[in-house]
């Protein structure tokens, strides 16, 4: 395959393993055979999270959560935690048809929104409230209204 890293002597020597007088390379990939012979691969080594002792595997949590019909993309990452030690995170990006097409199924023709776009949060007035009123004011501007 190769001799080792450019420039990276202990990454090199990290890399490699030798089994009865031959060098192997570990490749960090986490795979299984069944009973049939076949391999699956599983993840890499490098994504495990620990969360409170417990190996939590990134992507049999980013499979499952693409079961969900709204979700388009994920991802799923370890975040430091005090309590845990590593939290699970999942960056997700939703379908806008999804969330237009559950609306439309509950609400009038002319009511449901045609435009869906997702933000980190809402402004919030001095109450706490949604500031409705500033988004309408981006929203005429972006636009080129008064």
């Amino acid at each position: 395959m190769f001799k080792g890293y450019w420039k990276k002597p202990e990454e090199t020597r990290e890399a490699f393993i030798e089994v009865d007088g031959k060098l192997y390379f570990r490749t960090g990939d986490v795979v299984y055979m069944d009973d049939e012979g076949y391999f699956f691969y599983v993840d890499r080594i490098k994504r495990m999270i620990n969360r409170a002792g417990y190996k939590v595997w990134p992507y049999r949590v980013e499979n499952i959560l693409y079961m969900h019909p709204a979700i388009l993309e994920v991802a799923v990452v370890a975040t430091p935690d005090p309590r845990v030690g590593e939290e699970v995170k999942a960056y997700v990006v939703l379908k806008p048809e999804y969330i237009i097409q559950w609306a439309k199924e509950r609400m009038s023709a002319y009511e449901y929104p045609r435009v869906v776009e997702f933000v980190d949060s809402l402004p919030k007035t001095a109450t706490g409230k949604i500031d409705w009123r500033l988004l309408q004011e981006q929203e005429k501007k972006r636009v080129g209204g008064k």
